[in-house]
């Protein structure tokens, strides 16, 4: 009768486990669908002509072992006296070859990238744009110290509350200028 009693326990046990979502199979691995999905694609978003060479090289780091498409993205600001879909040749001539410099040194490194550029009003603007029409893994933001440079502390502020994505934001030591340009190899700010 103790054995029958052991027996219903265990197969309680089991079926409770089992609508709990506890089992794990005899191997140990989840099942495919318990699984955390892979990281697919980094935004690496930037405002200037530079972009800090530690936040890029997390970003590489980040792409080679997750197998994932780095896509960075320039950061746009469209006048208010301007429509929102306006050509902006100015910035885009800066953009351009930081683009190009961020995509050859990547994909040097074996990883596939996809640049954007995202327009908005404000940097925070083309960004929250920007993740609206696309999904994003995580997003590798460069802070700084300068509030007049890159996007200012409400702006990392509300991608922390607000973006649904792993956000890692990077500020390199105060000694540490090293930026990657379209003009020189480590730019120094």
């Amino acid at each position: 009768m103790s054995v029958v009693i052991v027996i219903a326990i265990a197969v309680a046990a089991l079926a409770v486990g089992l609508a709990a979502g506890f089992w794990l199979p005899p191997h140990g691995r989840r099942p495919g669908k318990a699984r955390p999905r892979a990281v697919r694609s980094i935004l690496l978003p930037f405002t200037g002509q530079a972009i800090s060479r530690r936040a890029f090289e997390a970003a590489v780091r980040l792409a080679k072992a997750e197998n994932a498409t780095i896509m960075p993205a320039y950061l746009a600001r469209v006048p208010r006296n301007l429509p929102l879909d306006s050509p902006l040749p100015a910035q885009c001539s800066e953009a351009m070859p930081l683009l190009e410099t961020i995509e050859q040194r990547a994909v040097s490194q074996g990883i596939s990238v996809d640049a954007r550029i995202a327009r908005g009003r404000s940097y925070r603007d083309a960004l929250r744009h920007l993740l609206e029409d696309e999904h994003f893994d995580r997003i590798i933001v460069s802070a700084t110290d300068s509030p007049r440079v890159g996007l200012s502390a409400d702006d990392l502020e509300w991608l922390l509350e607000k973006v649904p994505a792993e956000v890692m934001i990077l500020r390199p030591a105060p000694d540490d200028v090293r930026l990657i340009s379209a003009n020189g190899a480590g730019a120094r700010s």
